[in-house]
């Protein structure tokens, strides 16, 4: 077992096998995208859907190992239609994982905002994909105020002429049991976001099969750690998680099978080291 957390680093090998040699509770944050079901067959051979669960359940095992009690995992994953249906294999993922001793917390929507339009005959294309949050207990590091969002032209519409029932905490016209109390929202310019993620999908690399835009990661890292935290991608791919953590003043460390991938990240991390700074469209 390793004596020193190599981070900063980026690391060609079985994410698997890597991480055995890592101590226990030592990331303070997983992000990744693994290989999705039979994609990427040139680079990581594909994984047929029935063989999904058991293929990743023991890469989740050493996650849960190596990630910190505070931490959290975040999952970014998609189901697949076969045969005129979705196949349930992350259904089945996520109920393994709580066997495996995960706690499933929440779970995020990403919005692909600029997705092209397109049907099969009993489907339209999925404008969406999965970020799953899972933890190692109830109580774990979060800071809700570091993705807050402009509240905007709501403020001025909405908040401008309150009635009696906006004053006080009303009850739902539905009688669902929620109430609101609108005038809470006088005075204030930020707003916590939803957990739905309105993001760009990544159009400019060319050189990677499945690249997610770069403010995916960096809004993830922003909400579960604070500067100099270490943030793990162990299917790391051509880097975007990594750029975006060194972008951020956190540690971190990048794992993948592929050497031309594994040298494209540090080619990244290198070019960002040199200019200095790094910007991206959201």
């Amino acid at each position: 077992m390793i004596k020193t957390l190599p981070a900063d680093s980026i690391i060609c090998g079985d994410c698997e096998e890597v991480l055995k040699d890592f101590p226990d509770n030592c990331i303070d944050l997983v992000f990744t995208s693994p290989p999705y079901v039979e994609c990427r067959k040139d680079t990581y051979g594909g994984i047929h859907p029935d063989e999904y669960v058991d293929w990743f359940l023991p890469k989740a095992e050493q996650f849960l190992r190596v990630l910190k009690p505070t931490g959290t995992f975040i999952l970014n994953i998609k189901e697949k239609a076969i045969n005129g249906e979705r196949h349930t294999y992350v259904i089945e993922l996520i109920l393994k994982m709580k066997e495996q001793g995960w706690f499933w917390t929440e779970e995020f929507v990403w919005h692909k905002k600029n997705c092209y339009p397109g049907k099969w005959p009993n489907r339209f294309r999925d404008a969406w994909e999965r970020c799953l949050q899972f933890n190692k207990q109830k109580k774990f590091n979060m800071y809700q105020e570091a993705v807050m969002v402009p509240t905007g032209k709501w403020a001025k519409t909405r908040l401008r002429k309150l009635s009696e029932a906006d004053k006080r905490r009303d009850e739902s016209k539905v009688k669902s049991g929620f109430g609101k109390n609108i005038s809470n929202w006088i005075g204030r310019d930020m707003a916590y976001p939803t957990n739905v993620l309105h993001l760009a999908t990544e159009c400019s690399n060319r050189n990677h099969s499945a690249v997610f835009p770069l403010a995916l990661p960096s809004w993830f890292i922003k909400l579960f750690t604070e500067k100099h935290d270490v943030v793990l991608d162990p299917f790391v791919g051509s880097g975007t998680t990594a750029v975006a953590a060194k972008h951020l003043e956190r540690g971190y460390i990048g794992i993948d099978c592929n050497q031309e991938y594994c040298d494209m990240a540090e080619a990244k991390l290198k070019n960002l080291l040199v200019q200095g700074s790094f910007k991206w469209k959201s």
